[in-house]
């Protein structure tokens, strides 16, 4: 009896429908300068006009093990989301406008509603962020994962002004923090999450948190800051994206030398999860590991802080001084 790839573990059937499937939302992506269609070997994009000296920048990332806690609870429209915002949000910190992204869905077996699911979620965040998805990769690995598993990585292009990239101010001592809230967790420090709250902790996926399933709370969508940033942009004089290592080790990467970032943590607005996860966890370790509450931290000249804060959620909690590094007060 001859084998099919089928018998091996690979439906290729299953990968032409899903494509079928996710066509609608990916179109409702598409802009004017997306060349092509749904299906072929690579995107295209052609870059908008205007420009002068256009300079790219590319941004990768994945989800993590956030990515467990969804297979867990069998919610898969929010980790796409997350996959989005996790690259975009690196892009704009370059001043750089997302133009377009690719994802790449690894599993073990494909289910089509699942992966439908995931794909619509990643098709919301590039709305949100306002880039196409113009192109991806399935890939079915029996062997590779263990049945039910999942990955996913993503692909982000931005474009910039080299003009503008070459005039922006010098950051110095005086200049003031503006912190813009966190939707949650993001995508950061799972591992720990989950040691906590289910091997530690014992508590179940559904527990109450807040009024809410517990996994709600925990796969809450990475907020996507790109619109914040194309109004706001002209007023910032740096961005830093707080990801894994929290904000001392994500604020350093933008100051320049002499200069630290000092923070008041009685000003970070820090949400309840926050809070329970701090009672079984060191705050060193919390600060180094999590958000605390900030998704984004912009670097303002004080003249243009009420700017900020009156067309924004963003709230000041430091400035820079002379010195090196992150110091919390």
């Amino acid at each position: 009896m001859s084998l099919s790839y089928k018998d091996s573990g690979v439906d290729i059937d299953a990968g032409a429908r899903l494509v079928e499937e996710i066509k609608p939302f990916v179109k409702a992506t598409f802009n004017e300068n997306v060349l092509g269609n749904i299906g072929g070997f690579a995107g295209g994009f052609a870059l908008p006009k205007g420009y002068k000296e256009p300079v790219l920048f590319g941004a990768t990332d994945g989800v993590g093990t956030k990515l467990k806690l969804a297979i867990d609870a069998k919610k898969f429209d929010t980790v796409g989301i997350d996959l989005v915002a996790m690259c975009v949000n690196d892009l704009i910190c370059s001043f750089a406008e997302p133009l377009f992204f690719l994802d790449y869905y690894a599993t073990a077996k494909l289910k089509v509603d699942e992966a439908k699911e995931v794909i619509k979620g990643i098709a919301k965040g590039c709305q949100e962020a306002e880039c196409a998805l113009i192109g991806g990769e399935t890939a079915e690995m029996p062997g590779m994962y263990k049945e039910g598993d999942f990955d996913l990585a993503g692909f982000a292009v931005g474009i910039a002004e080299r003009a503008e990239l070459e005039k922006r101010p010098p950051l110095k001592a005086g200049d003031i923090l503006i912190a813009l809230p966190s939707s949650g967790i993001h995508s950061n420090g799972y591992s720990l999450v989950r040691k906590l709250f289910f091997d530690r902790l014992g508590m179940k996926l559904d527990a109450d948190f807040e009024g809410k399933p517990l996994y709600e709370v925990l796969l809450t969508p990475t907020r996507i800051y790109v619109k914040d940033f194309k109004k706001l942009r002209s007023h910032i004089k740096a961005l830093a994206h707080i990801t894994g290592g929290g904000i001392v080790e994500n604020l350093p990467r933008i100051l320049p030398q002499g200069i630290k970032a000092s923070i008041e943590k009685k000003r970070i607005k820090t949400l309840p999860i926050f809070d329970f996860i701090a009672r079984h966890v060191d705050e060193d370790e919390m600060y180094r590991t999590f958000n605390m509450g900030v998704g984004m931290i912009l670097v303002v000249d004080p003249e243009d802080v009420e700017t900020i804060l009156n067309h924004s959620d963003g709230y000041v909690i430091g400035e820079l001084r002379k010195g090196e590094g992150v110091e919390l007060l």
